[in-house]
């Protein structure tokens, strides 16, 4: 049972709170009466508490109070942009959750809605202190993952033979390839699939052309537009003393100039790389010369997928969910916007999977990010069961991508 209550004097808040469908939320702006309304009257009761952001030594004071009194609460900073430095004293003094103080009463009961729907994962009674937001797998998908994987690995065992047999015959080197991937919460676990490239695959993958890559081409010549090169080290650090600069910053008439101990680049075009470092961080390569003609077969149908069957029953993944990203792609996606996208299981199949399918194979980094984050937001038995039936329809890829 969620109570839903508001701590500001923010009209214009006031005013949104009022028509969240179903849902009567409680006004003060004290935060002792705030405590005393989130007092529990029956049990498993919680309550999600907005907290409308102001002078920052009163909030921290208002905040450990609620923390302090309340163990059942649920408190998410309304708040325009902060600094790291600010989001690190509202995160350590008790926060578990932000949104911005303009938001929309659909985005207001959107973020009610996802922690009412995870009300048994986000609060926990007995804990000391308060829980940051966290993915567990809810009973219903374990289960159903318990028995999915378990009756596929015994009805495909002939197919796991088979391949395996076919890997070792082509190639030497292990069967199963495993690598590390970040899944739910981040966390890092040993993904397995059938070996489809060559043992030197990896090393192999520093020397390919970036003309392979479908998501690097459209980056590649504005890159190399926007750096500037400069002298290296102590070079650059003497032309800067030359020039009579003692700060890591030149400021001209047009543009404010970022240096480092190897590069000069404008501040602009310093923040559109990173931003398309971000968009890029999902990584396919097209006709890849890595891989043997086994692994052409196995990843046309998917079979090389199938040892995940095992990562599923041991816990690591799920049948649907976001697939799990290699650790290089992973830390490019730790901005609050991707969030959502890991508070879903790591899949076996998922939603851009089944939409990327449906397309070619044609869909770019920033759709299939998306799609992930929808799906961290919205998952439920109906959208998985959709996701696996389009999965068993449409699982022989048509383009080799």
């Amino acid at each position: 049972m969620i109570g839903v209550v508001y701590l500001g004097n923010n009209p214009k808040t006031q005013e949104r709170l009022k028509y969240i469908p179903g849902q009567l939320v409680r006004m003060t702006n004290a935060y002792k009466e705030a405590a005393q309304i989130c007092t529990p009257h029956v049990t498993n009761e919680h309550f999600i508490v907005f907290f409308e952001r102001n002078v920052r030594s009163e909030d921290i004071t208002a905040i450990t109070y609620l923390r302090k009194k309340c163990r059942n609460v649920y408190i998410i900073l309304m708040t325009d942009k902060m600094t790291s430095e600010e989001r690190d004293i509202y995160m350590k003094c008790g926060i578990n959750d932000t949104i911005n103080h303009d938001a929309s009463v659909t985005e207001l009961n959107k973020k009610i809605l996802f922690i009412s729907d995870r009300e048994n994962i986000l609060f926990d009674d007995e804990a000391p202190k308060y829980r940051i937001l966290k993915f567990k797998i809810p009973i219903w998908k374990r289960l159903f993952d318990i028995f999915f994987s378990s009756l596929s690995i015994i009805i495909l065992s002939p197919v796991f033979i088979i391949t395996a047999i076919a890997i070792r015959l082509e190639s030497p080197g292990p069967i199963l390839f495993k690598s590390k991937r970040v899944g739910t919460n981040y966390t890092i676990f040993d993904f397995l699939k059938f070996r489809s490239m060559y043992i030197d695959a990896e090393q192999r993958l520093k020397e390919l052309s970036k003309d392979h890559n479908q998501y690097a081409d459209a980056h590649l010549q504005e890159e190399q537009k926007t750096t500037i090169t400069a002298p290296l080290g102590d070079q650059a650090e003497m032309a800067m003393m030359d020039m009579g600069l003692e700060s890591e910053m030149m400021i001209s008439d047009e543009e404010i100039m970022l240096v480092g101990d190897d590069f000069v680049v404008a501040e602009s075009d310093f923040s559109k790389q990173k931003e398309e470092e971000i968009n890029s961080a999902f990584v396919k390569i097209e006709n890849d010369p890595r891989i043997t003609k086994v692994g052409k077969f196995i990843r046309k149908y998917s079979i090389d997928e199938l040892p995940q069957l095992f990562n599923i029953l041991k816990g690591d993944m799920s049948i649907v969910g976001n697939r799990p990203l290699p650790l290089y792609e992973a830390e490019k996606l730790t901005a609050d916007s991707n969030i959502d996208r890991f508070m879903a299981p790591a899949g076996l199949t998922g939603l851009w999977q089944v939409e990327e399918r449906g397309k070619g194979g044609a869909m770019s980094a920033e759709e299939r990010k998306q799609l992930d984050i929808t799906y961290g937001q919205t998952y439920n038995f109906a959208l998985d069961m959709k996701i696996i039936f389009r999965t068993l329809t449409a699982f022989i890829q048509k383009d080799n991508v």
